[in-house]
C-alpha cells in the first residue's frame, strides 16, 4: 500500500524514537545524560571565563580551547535537552521545523569541530616545532582567521546536507529512528532513491573526517620528530601534557563519528549507532574540559590568581 507523502509543513511532526525499545533504561540515561550535561556546561563556562580573566592564558592554544569550549555547549545544546525531554515524558514528538533547525546546528557544529581540531594541531606544531617564529606564525589576527574559517566551513557543510534534505520527499512514516535529527535517519524516511544523498553524505563525511585526521596525525608525526630530539626533561613533559591531551580529545570525538558515518548503514547498526552517537554527543563534550585541565599548571596557576 502506497504510504502517503507529507511536504514538511508547520503543522507536521516527528517521533523520536530514540530509546523507545528499551524502556526500562529510560529514567537510568535521563539521570545520566543529565549529570553529563550539566557538566559540559559547568566545565566549559569555566574554561571560556578563566581564558577570557586570566591575562596569562591570552594565548593561541586557550583561545582556540574557548572557541572548543563554546562549540561543545552549543552543539550539546543543539541536542540533549529535546532528548531529555523525550527521555521524562511520554510525548517524543518534535515539530518537522524543529527537526530542520535542530539538523542544521548538530550537522555544523560537528563539522566545525573537526577543522577546530586540525586548526588546534597545527597551533601545537607551530609552538613545538617553530618555537622561535611561534609569536609570527601564530599571531593573533591569523588565531582569529582560523577560526572563522572553522565555524564557516561547518555552517555551509551543514547548509548544503540541509538543502538536501529539505529537497528529499519524505512519506507517510513520521517515526525516525533516532534520538535527534540526523540526515541517515531521516533519509530512511523517504520512499524515493537516496542513493545520491547517500554519496554525498559519504564524499562530504570523508572530506570533513578523514582529511582532518590526515593532518592531524601528519601534524602530530613531525611533534614526534621534534620530541625525540629534545634534550630538556622539562620541555618533554610540558609537550606531553598539552599534546596528549589534544590526542586524547581528538580520539574521542573522530573514533566514534568515524563508526557513525563512514560505514554503510544497516539495521542491525541502527540501535548500536544510537549508543555510539550518545557517546560523542553527551560523553565526549564532558570529558574535554577535565582533559584539558587537569594535571594543567597553567590552569592551576590561574585559578590560584583569581581567587587571589
Amino acid at each position: 500500500m502506497m504510504m502517503e507523502k507529507f511536504n514538511g509543513t508547520s503543522e507536521d511532526y516527528f517521533i523520536l524514537l530514540g530509546f523507545s525499545n528499551w524502556p526500562h533504561l529510560e529514567v537510568v540515561l535521563f539521570v545520566l545524560i543529565l549529570i553529563f550535561y550539566l557538566m559540559t556546561l559547568i566545565g566549559n563556562m569555566f574554561i571560556i571565563v578563566l581564558s577570557y580573566l586570566d591575562s596569562h592564558l591570552h594565548t593561541p592554544m586557550y583561545f582556540f580551547l574557548s572557541n572548543l569550549s563554546f562549540l561543545d555547549i552549543c552543539y550539546t545544546t543543539s541536542s540533549l535537552p529535546q532528548l531529555l525531554v523525550n527521555l521524562w515524558g511520554p510525548e517524543k514528538t518534535i515539530s518537522y521545523a524543529g527537526c530542520m533547525v535542530q539538523l542544521y546546528f548538530v550537522l555544523a557544529l560537528g563539522a566545525t569541530e573537526c577543522i577546530l581540531l586540525v586548526v588546534m594541531s597545527y597551533d601545537r606544531y607551530a609552538a613545538v616545532c617553530r618555537p622561535l617564529h611561534y609569536t609570527v606564525l601564530m599571531h593573533p589576527g591569523f588565531c582569529h582567521l582560523l577560526a572563522v574559517a572553522s565555524w564557516v566551513c561547518g555552517f555551509t557543510n551543514s547548509a548544503v546536507h540541509s538543502l538536501f534534505i529539505l529537497w528529499v520527499p519524505l512519506c507517510g512514516n513520521r517515526q525516525v529512528d533516532h534520538f535527534f535529527c540526523e540526515v541517515p535517519a531521516l533519509l530512511q524516511l523517504s520512499c524515493f532513491d537516496t542513493r545520491a544523498n547517500e554519496l554525498t553524505l559519504m564524499v562530504t563525511s570523508s572530506i570533513f573526517v578523514l582529511v582532518p585526521l590526515i593532518l592531524i596525525f601528519t601534524s602530530y608525526g613531525a611533534i614526534a620528530q621534534a620530541v625525540l630530539r629534545m634534550q630538556s626533561t622539562t620541555g618533554l613533559q610540558k609537550v606531553f601534557r598539552t599534546c596528549g591531551a589534544h590526542l586524547m580529545v581528538v580520539s574521542l570525538f573522530f573514533i566514534p563519528v568515524m563508526c557513525i558515518y563512514l560505514q554503510p548503514s544497516t539495521e542491525n547498526s541502527q540501535d548500536r549507532g544510537k549508543f555510539i552517537a550518545l557517546f560523542y554527543t553527551v560523553v565526549t563534550p564532558s570529558l574535554n574540559p577535565l582533559i584539558y585541565t587537569l594535571r594543567n599548571k597553567d590552569v592551576k596557576g590561574a585559578v590560584k590568581r583569581l581567587m587571589g
